[in-house]
């Protein structure tokens, strides 16, 4: 089945010329809109002084999803399609590293999950930016559908059970540095304290 619906998905590509270039050009250079997404998290915590601990948190649980993604990637080896599947139309740069799970997958599901924790109309965002490019990693040929999901699923779950751990050591650290020079990298004012974590607001 996974290969089967990668096959269809192959299929798609080659009938839709016209997608070829947005869809490779996102599938290599989106991870820069996952950058200014998180800085969007960041912002909005800022803004509204509330759920910092969750923005400081969003990056870096991504981070760790993708180096922990690297011990599975080298567990399982599985080789690219274009490797194994001769014939397909490949819009990927071609790459010897392994397939399953995708790093840009993992990237992309770890900061949705993130930012969920931020605000969840963000975090939505994120996640159809997600969504569109896992999409865009199969149609190109660089990955089957099973990399992509277990991809948003390592992702998302290093995330969100890391912040569990990390959300109080985080939030006693802003609250040390709310009383120095980077007092305004936490919000534009207010009281001491106001960025505590709270539930992810619209």
């Amino acid at each position: 089945m996974n290969t089967r619906l990668f096959l269809q998905i192959n299929d798609l590509a080659r009938a839709t010329p016209w997608l070829h270039a947005p869809l490779a050009d996102y599938a290599k250079y989106g991870v820069v809109l996952f950058a200014v997404l998180l800085l969007a998290g960041w912002w909005t915590a800022r803004q509204r002084g509330a759920g910092l601990p969750a923005a400081v948190w969003a990056p870096l649980g991504m981070l760790l999803a993708v180096a922990g993604n690297q011990l599975i990637v080298s567990a399982v080896h599985e080789p690219r399609p274009y490797t194994t599947l001769p014939g397909i139309l490949v819009l990927a740069d071609r790459s010897t590293d392994p397939s399953f799970p995708s790093d840009h997958a993992t990237m992309a599901g770890a900061v949705a999950a993130g930012l969920l924790l931020v605000s969840w109309r963000l975090g939505l965002l994120a996640a159809a930016t997600a969504a569109v490019m896992g999409f865009a990693r199969i149609y190109i040929g660089a990955h089957y559908p099973s990399d992509v999901l277990a991809g948003f699923a390592v992702g998302a779950a290093v995330t969100l059970l890391g912040y569990l751990i990390a959300r109080r050591p985080i939030g006693a650290a802003l609250d040390r540095l709310d009383h120095t020079l980077l007092r305004p990298l936490l919000r534009p004012g207010g009281t001491a304290g106001a960025h505590q974590s709270s539930p992810a607001r619209p």
